[in-house]
């Protein structure tokens, strides 16, 4: 009983292959049409009144996109989220914050949930609907936890990720745990990492190792040891052993017994001293 409301990625994160196969312009579903698909489903017999996700790759990617790339193509020479986002992505959460009241609002919907991760980067850079986004998924639509993906916490491995800098988690960080008391909720985040990344030695999972422990407060057990994907710049780091946009030299772990003993030390199953 979920409900997909939108597909194509523009994150590009290096690692992943969405944007490859989806296609790297959002394309979403009619208001119509999901609140039509929600009002088929609260009629299924075995239906509980709980929707557990609507979302897409990213959930908060719905109902806008890049009025340039609609008209002339995504941009051969720089990305819309990574290093900044781009100033001609302009951000709007309002078509989901409305989405999500009129669900609400239907007969027989107990909870819409949206389990899949969201681009925390996006809700802060929205200054006139993120926030307002943010307190409507902590209060409404948070099953206990909400996922986020920083993936690592070492800069120079986010930057070979494409992923963005840990001071954006941070303030978001502090909103959500702020609109989740405000919500009288105890309420989590859940983090996805990736152990053994290209540029990630056991030095930088130490690190991160002490960043989520002290800082996150948290054991995550979302973490997944980097796996080569087609079609992606991650997988030429990985065999190269090279940057591919500096030239620089990588260190990239291979044995499998090394890159497990990584991901041990974030799970907590492994010293990490």
């Amino acid at each position: 009983f979920s409900i997909p409301t939108h597909r194509g990625c523009y994150g590009e994160c290096n690692f992943c292959a969405i944007a490859v196969h989806e296609g790297r312009t959002v394309v979403s579903r009619s208001e119509a049409s999901i609140l039509n698909e929600a009002e088929q489903i609260s009629h299924h017999p075995e239906f509980n009144g709980i929707i557990n996700d609507l979302s897409g790759p990213t959930a908060n990617m719905y109902g806008f996109e890049c009025r340039k790339k609609l008209t002339s193509g995504a941009c051969e020479d720089k990305r819309c989220l990574y290093p900044d986002i781009c100033p001609a992505l302009r951000i709007d959460h309002s078509g989901q914050i409305e989405l999500l009241r009129k669900l609400r609002r239907l007969p027989g919907i107990k909870k819409v949930s949206v389990g899949s991760g969201i681009r925390y980067d996006m809700v802060l850079a929205d200054r006139q609907c993120g926030m307002q986004y943010l307190q409507d998924i902590t209060r409404f639509h948070t099953s206990g936890q909400l996922k986020v993906a920083p993936e690592h916490t070492d800069p120079i491995v986010l930057s070979l990720m494409g992923k963005p800098s840990l001071e954006s988690l941070r303030k978001f960080r502090e909103k959500f745990f702020e609109f989740s008391r405000q919500a009288g909720k105890e309420q989590y985040l859940s983090y996805y990492l990736i152990a053994a990344y290209p540029g990630s030695s056991e030095r930088e999972m130490k690190a991160l190792h002490k960043y989520v422990s002290s800082e996150l407060k948290v054991h995550p057990e979302q973490v997944q040891i980097f796996t080569p994907t087609p079609l992606t710049y991650a997988s030429v780091m990985y065999y190269t052993e090279k940057d591919p946009f500096t030239g620089n030299k990588l260190f990239v772990e291979k044995n499998l017994h090394r890159k497990s003993m990584q991901k041990q030390m974030i799970t907590g199953n492994l010293e990490s001293r």
